[in-house]
């Protein structure tokens, strides 16, 4: 796959925003090494990469835009999302590398939040098609076939996980359980779906069958966990722990750990520590090779 194959808009390493509030690192953390890697630094704020299927750019998002990043960090380009200029912190590419999922926070007479719904398009740009008309609907995976897509949607009062087919048509329900179910994605041999939900009465990471059957718990610890991503073989997911708990919330700036879920064994392993939350890893993250994922720390900074 080519990186970029319309105008670059090549950008420094740092960036500076008129604020000057908050500093914005995308970095790569290596499971064997256990080195993180500095990909991109700015004055700014942006949110949740996204590893291209050739390993060779990241997808990220940006003041309601999305943004091509080099691996290397040496070239951010806007990526061309037609019409859609609210773009939220839930988008992906499917198994194949040929699509791009997006939510959108859609301007919608009478609706003043809440009002996030999923589109569909070429990788390589093209006009976005609209998936889910009802609201509000958060993308979080695609099925490995490219066939269905899996999100958090809140219907009659409560946050449940959905399924739908990628061309659009009837979702079907696949939790109801009375807490926020949120952050479904699919095994890479499509037989689970791992999220995150309240069902034990605090925030911990789940899997069922890709039907919504058989619910099992797989994390329970003091801690409030959120977004697991299986790596592309299957082997581990990594995931994003609050230290202190935060109830249903996933708030940013707030002290966070990054962990590694073992599914041979079941062991959990601490990476990293740092200052995050909303935005760090809410999307699939993991390089083709198994051994990296992408992820986004923040500091507070002066004026």
């Amino acid at each position: 796959m080519k990186l970029f194959n319309f105008p670059l808009i090549v950008f420094p390493l740092f960036m500076y925003s008129q604020s000057g509030q908050i500093q914005s690192t995308l970095e790569i953390f290596d499971i064997e090494t256990n080195e993180r890697k500095i990909v991109l630094q700015e004055q700014a704020h942006f949110e949740a990469p996204n590893w291209s299927l050739d390993g060779s750019y990241f997808i990220i998002n940006q003041n309601g835009l999305l943004y091509k990043v080099a691996v290397n960090g040496s070239k951010k380009e806007l990526l061309p999302t037609g019409n859609l200029k609210n773009c939220n912190n839930d988008h992906g590419i499917s198994f194949d590398g040929k699509f791009l999922a997006i939510s959108n926070n859609d301007k919608i007479e009478g609706a003043t939040s809440g009002t996030s719904r999923i589109y569909t398009m070429p990788i390589s740009g093209d006009t976005p098609k609209l998936i889910t008309p009802d609201y509000p609907s958060y993308w979080h995976g695609w099925s490995p076939d490219g066939k269905t897509l899996v999100y958090t949607a809140k219907r009659n009062d409560n946050f449940d996980i959905f399924s739908i087919s990628s061309d659009g048509g009837e979702e079907k329900r696949l939790t109801d359980s009375p807490g926020l179910d949120d952050g479904p994605e699919y095994s890479p041999n499509g037989q689970f779906i791992y999220y995150n939900s309240m069902q034990s009465g605090k925030m911990e990471i789940w899997r069922m069958k890709a039907d919504g059957s058989i619910p099992q718990q797989l994390t329970d610890d003091s801690y409030s966990n959120w977004f697991a991503h299986p790596s592309p073989n299957g082997r581990y997911f990594v995931f994003i722990s609050y230290l202190e708990d935060q109830g249903d919330k996933h708030p940013p700036m707030k002290k966070v750990a990054l962990r590694l879920y073992d599914l041979d064994n079941g062991d959990i392993r601490t990476l990293c520590e740092f200052t995050g939350g909303q935005g760090t890893i809410n999307v699939p993250s993991w390089a083709p090779d198994n051994k990296r994922f992408a992820f986004v720390s923040y500091e507070e900074i002066g004026n």
